[in-house]
């Protein structure tokens, strides 16, 4: 999501229904007409995914709230300053902030994105009996449509490996944390960040996957000992085993994360461009990589599921469909050059 619209925090104060209002949006619909104070009625759809966002928070889920905050906010300039009753999110209020969309460039996934986000909390209300489901998001697009995933090949693991980097610099740690995920089948950047000494118990690394709570066991091998020694006085004051995080209160973590998260990228961009790589790395590239290796190797989907964490098959199926298809072109090219064709 390259669109600042997916950049923004709440820009409303947690509040109450009862908070003071500002403008409401007017509608023809006819249940919109609502009494000026807001205590003897249901909540604005604002107000309402303020409350939400407060529960979320206070429940620890910081990534789903941060996800509606981010929805809220692009649906708070949609509304400039106005307020919508929830009875008053008709089709033709949905599709007019759908073309408000996709008149700022904002990508279709990123759209289907904030509509998923207010169909939930408007669903909500619906459970609540705050208003009556009239299925106002029926006729716009709140799927996924899948993006190409990047995997890189064991050539450039090993290019990337003996890059002449100073030791302890951002660079170097970024290095390594990006081939710690790969010999750790694929770690995903949150759980190497939240990862605790704990986890490591004699020859094996121990964790639960943060997005699934699935229980992952991960055998010591020496790639992921050496790296794990590189960084064993570094992060000696904190619980966790990499210096990304120091703070162990949650929301203070959190933020931690999201910071290191983007300074991660940012670093590996710029291996990108010190190994001139056709696109560039991201925090996802070891384990897309992981599972093409795998994958290439005739690793039974069965196991290479079992080792990313999924959950089903299914799942394991669908995200390798998304990979590259270099390995297939590669074949054909290999096959047509034989023919001499």
């Amino acid at each position: 999501m390259t669109n600042t619209e997916t950049r923004t925090d709440l820009p409303i104060a947690p509040g109450t229904p009862c908070a003071p209002a500002g403008r409401t949006r007017r509608s023809s619909h006819p249940a919109a007409s609502r009494p000026a104070d807001l205590c003897a009625a249901p909540p604005t759809l604002l107000q309402l995914l303020s409350l939400r966002i407060e529960e979320l928070r206070r429940g620890k889920h910081y990534g789903t709230a941060r996800n509606y905050a981010r929805s809220a906010a692009s649906f708070a300039r949609f509304l400039n300053g106005e307020e919508l009753p929830l009875a008053a999110l008709t089709e033709e209020t949905v599709a007019d902030y759908n073309a408000h969309l996709v008149s700022r460039g904002v990508s279709r996934n990123t759209v289907s994105f904030y509509m998923r986000n207010l169909r939930a909390a408007y669903n909500r209300a619906v459970a609540l009996r705050l208003v009556e489901q009239t299925h106002p998001f029926h006729h716009v697009y709140t799927g996924v449509d899948r993006t190409r995933k990047r995997a890189v090949g064991s050539d450039l693991m090993a290019r990337l490996g003996k890059l002449d980097l100073p030791p302890g610099s951002p660079l170097c740690l970024a290095r390594d944390l990006f081939l710690f995920s790969f010999c750790t089948r694929g770690m995903a950047f949150v759980d190497i960040a939240y990862l605790r000494k704990t986890d490591l118990r004699g020859d094996s690394i121990r964790y639960l996957r943060r997005k699934t709570g699935q229980p992952i066991t991960i055998r010591i091998e020496p790639c992921i000992r050496s790296i794990l020694d590189r960084y064993r006085s570094s992060a000696a004051d904190t619980p966790y085993v990499f210096p990304i995080l120091t703070a162990t209160d949650a929301p203070a973590a959190y933020a931690e994360y999201l910071a290191a998260l983007d300074n991660h990228n940012r670093r590996l961009r710029r291996l990108s461009a010190l190994l001139h790589t056709a696109s560039p790395l991201t925090s996802y590239t070891p384990r897309h990589s992981w599972a093409t290796e795998a994958r290439n190797r005739d690793i039974p989907l069965s196991v290479i599921s079992a080792a990313l964490g999924h959950t089903s098959e299914r799942t394991t199926q669908i995200y390798l469909a998304t990979l590259s298809h270099s390995v297939i072109d590669d074949a054909n090219r290999r096959i047509l050059e034989e023919l001499a064709l």
